[in-house]
C-alpha cells in the first residue's frame, strides 16, 4: 500500500462566510467547492450528537483547505500562540514575502514583521478571522 497523500487541512469556524471572503481576498485562494453534509453517519463519524456541517473548500495548489461551520457548534479551541500544546497553524508558501506584507490589507493582524530564522527562512504568521494562525513562507 502507499503512503497517504495530502488532500485538505480542515479549520472549523464560527462563520463560513467571513472566513471564505478572508482566504478568498488575502491570500487569493480560489473556492473549488461548497456542500453540506448531515445524517446520522455524519454525526457518528464527526463524534457531534445531530451534526450538520457547511463546507468550503479552497485550492492551496498540492492540497485544499477545508473550511467547516458546525451546527451545534462547540467551544472555542483557537490558540492564540504557537507554542501552546495543540495549537495549530496552516502554512502557505509566496515567493516574496516583503512584497506579500506590505500588500496585506490593514484590517489583518500579525505577530510580527517578515523574519529571517536561525536556519535563513523568512516567515510571517497572520491571524485570520477566527484568530486561527497562518504560517506564510517565503518559497
Amino acid at each position: 500500500m502507499q503512503p497517504p497523500e495530502a488532500h485538505h487541512f480542515g479549520i472549523t469556524v464560527r462563520d463560513l462566510e467571513e472566513t471564505v471572503r478572508f482566504y478568498s481576498d488575502v491570500f487569493d485562494l480560489d473556492v473549488v467547492s461548497r456542500f453540506s453534509v448531515s445524517g446520522e453517519s455524519f454525526a457518528d463519524a464527526v463524534d457531534v450528537p445531530d451534526a450538520t456541517g457547511r463546507f468550503a473548500h479552497l485550492d492551496a495548489g498540492g492540497a485544499r483547505i477545508e473550511l467547516v461551520e458546525y451546527d451545534p457548534s462547540g467551544s472555542d479551541a483557537s490558540a492564540h500562540h504557537v507554542n501552546q500544546t495543540g495549537a495549530k497553524h496552516l502554512g502557505l508558501a509566496v515567493d516574496d514575502i516583503d512584497r506579500f506584507y506590505a500588500e496585506l490589507p490593514d484590517h489583518v493582524d500579525t505577530l510580527s514583521e517578515p523574519r529571517t530564522t536561525e536556519s535563513g527562512t523568512r516567515i510571517l504568521f497572520v491571524c485570520d478571522p477566527e484568530d486561527n494562525l497562518v504560517e506564510i513562507v517565503e518559497a
